[in-house]
């Protein structure tokens, strides 16, 4: 059997471009939920008289609800069509944010998570297969420059929407937008998608399920205990990512024997996916962990309102705005190992400035750094992806774009886990102040703890310079815990200095599908 190459446009054309419109919505409202509950636990504190622990499972029973279904997605899309999965998704997300508007309690809100968390988990790793399947591996760098608006933008608009909506209206408003927004998603869907083409005779792998999405969850939670505890060796954290390891680990060995296993870890042989995701892991956890911090620095050390941090961060946004959609048309044309590393220069250019911080930083040399972080993020993230999914068939793309969100999972949760363990490690130093205790542990009131509390509004009977003292500390703390961020960018070097960087050539390769007939697939790139 022999096959030709089929021309596709040069340019994205206005089907596709319906397609992107789509999924981005979805995306923006997936991402922006994150970061915007985020804002929102000191209200809930004080709405539902919990404790900060409680109100966390919020945020922690979502991610792992992720984790839970992400690995679904790459079977459900195959056995019933990406567009009927995808816009369950969406039903799922919008439902779940209108239930978590009705919550009245602590408890009903995070099993209100939990399913949207089962809705949004699904949302971007079926985008990315939609948008793939779309373009074609000719337009897919165009096409990944457009869906990395949102998940670029996500963290930085998250913050300021939500001090924007808790101060103008209340909490509900953080769920109660996604309504409107998950409505007109799901109409848009329905007109805009194509019609699905779905693979029935594909089995279930129901023993890979049994131990890779409860092995993910328990992993997570581990690493996400991490924070709260302050070291590793409580039973909540040890026994939890010990557990969630060997199921995991017990799934990799599993993986190769089913002809249709839940995660395809066959695809790991393609040298570029392999690649590109090793480059990509490594990132997430370098700038994701630390760019949770650099409103945390506003917020504590410069006593900014959450909508003024918010504001702050915007120079990043705009810079990665720039350069995202150059980026995008230049992973079409040139490969990406030659692009990446200037882009991963710039921000390790940017992320320097972080780690000379101190109590009066200039704004002007910040929000700079932040803009040119931007710029590098905006060349970096997406055409990583494009790399990782472009020599994929295209009956592999479901499953290769699930590969990819698991470790971006994953990436996040253990940067996080790292940049707050060592901040809060750095804190924790920080001398008592004698005669003074908290009121609610009876514990000592730290010269760090103090100052950050007075940042936050609260008038504590202490000496200017003793507060003035505390708040240097808090400044040397962040500026520690972000060399160790820039160590881990520097490190990111190591496996982008693999990217492809010969200039991709394609063929339409042939290969047996899920029938044992014979299918054509994608253009791949050959070095």
């Amino acid at each position: 059997m022999t096959t030709q190459a089929v021309a596709v446009p040069n340019k994205l054309d206005g089907a596709v471009l319906k397609i992107a419109g789509v999924v981005v919505l979805g995306a923006i409202m997936s991402i922006l939920d994150i970061t915007v509950v985020s804002v929102a636990l000191p209200t809930f504190q004080s709405e539902f008289d919990a404790t900060y622990a409680e109100v966390a499972w919020t945020m922690t029973g979502y991610t792992l609800a992720l984790a839970t279904v992400i690995p679904l997605s790459g079977w459900a899309a195959d056995r019933f069509g990406t567009k009927r999965l995808y816009m369950l998704a969406l039903l799922l997300f919008t439902l779940g944010s209108a239930l978590c508007a009705t919550a009245d309690s602590i408890g009903e809100l995070i099993g209100y998570r939990v399913l949207q968390g089962l809705g949004g988990g699904m949302l971007m790793p079926l985008g990315m297969t939609i948008m793939t399947r779309a373009a074609g591996p000719e337009r897919i760098g165009r096409l990944m420059a457009v869906l990395g608006i949102p998940m670029l933008l996500g963290p930085i608009g998250g913050p300021i929407l939500g001090g924007w909506l808790i101060d103008a209206a209340s909490w509900h408003w953080i769920f109660l937008i996604n309504v409107p927004i998950g409505a007109i998603a799901l109409v848009y869907a329905f007109f805009a998608l194509p019609k699905d083409n779905a693979e029935p005779s594909e089995s279930f792998d129901f023993v890979g399920m049994l131990m890779l999405s409860p092995g993910l969850a328990l992993f997570l939670y581990g690493i996400s205990s991490l924070p709260e505890t302050g070291t590793i060796a409580t039973p909540k954290v040890w026994v939890t990512l010990l557990l969630g390891a060997v199921l995991v680990a017990g799934f990799v060995l599993y993986s190769f024997k089913p002809r249709h296993p839940l995660l395809d870890l066959r695809l790991f042989r393609n040298r570029n996916l392999t690649v590109a995701s090793l480059s990509l892991f490594v990132f997430i956890i370098a700038f994701m962990g630390a760019g949770l911090l650099f409103p945390s620095y506003f917020l504590q050390v410069r006593g900014e309102s959450t909508l003024h941090a918010g504001l702050l961060m915007a120079p990043q946004g705009i810079g990665a705005m720039l350069t995202m959609p150059i980026a995008g048309a230049l992973a079409d044309k040139i490969p990406v190992g030659r692009t990446v590393p200037f882009a991963m220069a710039l921000i390790a250019a940017g992320f320097f400035a972080f780690t000379q911080v101190g109590t009066d930083t200039s704004y002007l040399l910040l929000c700079g750094s932040l803009f040119v972080m931007g710029l590098g993020m905006g060349g970096t993230m997406m055409p990583i992806m494009t790399s990782a999914l472009r020599t994929l068939t295209s009956h592999e793309v479901a499953r290769g774009s699930t590969l990819v969100n698991i470790l971006q999972q994953i990436g996040s949760s253990i940067g996080a886990a790292i940049m707050s363990v060592i901040l809060t490690s750095q804190l924790n130093g920080s001398a008592p102040i004698p005669g003074l205790n908290d009121p609610h542990t009876g514990e000592p009131i730290t010269e760090a703890g103090a100052a950050i509390a007075n940042q936050h509004g609260a008038q504590l009977p202490l000496e200017p310079s003793l507060l003035q003292s505390g708040l240097e500390f808090v400044a040397d703390s962040f500026a520690t815990t972000f060399w160790v961020g820039f160590a881990l960018v520097l490190a990111t070097f190591i496996p982008v200095a693999f990217l492809p960087r010969k200039r991709p050539q394609t063929q339409p390769p042939v290969g047996p599908d899920a029938d044992g007939g014979d299918r054509v697939a994608a253009p791949v790139m050959i070095h």
